[in-house]
């Protein structure tokens, strides 16, 4: 977990090249994201923290984001939806499901 603070932006631009950046969270919140997630890009500086791995997040406690991770934050979360059920709305954080 390196902070965004610790980076000057030459250093950070290189880390993500060369890949020993791959995820981003927030260090409040202990969630992690896409580096493009939109989600991320609107934290502040002081409280994004830098991933090389999925592993490192879980690692240190954090967890999927809901916006640009939906797959894994939905196993996290424990709302795997298996065959025949079907999502028939979702109001703020509440998901409504059809059951067969």
């Amino acid at each position: 977990m390196i902070p965004h603070s610790q980076l000057l932006p030459p250093e950070l631009r290189s880390k993500i090249r060369k890949q020993h950046i791959c995820l981003g969270g927030n260090k409040k919140l202990k969630i992690y994201g896409l580096l493009h997630c939109r989600s991320g890009k609107r934290m502040k500086k002081e409280n994004r923290v830098f991933f090389e791995s999925e592993e490192e997040a879980l690692q240190n406690n954090y967890r999927p984001c809901g916006h640009c991770m939906r797959r894994a934050y939905r196993k996290w979360k424990g709302l795997s939806i298996g065959s025949g059920t079907k999502v028939v709305g979702r109001k703020g954080y509440f998901l409504f499901i059809l059951l067969p």
